[in-house]
């Protein structure tokens, strides 16, 4: 099973936010997933950001690639470079 760290949107209209989850490839970006790792709202300013990051670090070992937002993220909380040293 290839697996996705990807957003989920969640909110009302015109009111996103934005949980962190993994989920399988083939899945929709609305459907199931395996397990949620945070949440982001680019409402507030600044943007709320918050992640577990031992979850995160954990999924990236065993493979799941991130989206290229989801990748900024991290890059932005700095779990890629932990992940980098760690490898």
């Amino acid at each position: 099973m290839a697996t996705v760290i990807r957003l989920k949107r969640m909110g009302t209209k015109k009111k996103p936010f934005y949980r962190l989850v993994v989920t399988d490839s083939r899945k929709a970006v609305v459907g199931k997933y395996i397990e949620a790792l945070g949440y982001y709202d680019p409402r507030k300013e600044p943007a709320i950001v918050n992640i577990n990051e031992e979850k995160a670090l954990e999924w990236l070992k065993k493979g799941a690639k991130p989206s290229d937002t989801v990748r900024s993220l991290f890059q932005r909380e700095g779990i890629l470079t932990k992940f980098k040293e760690k490898r």
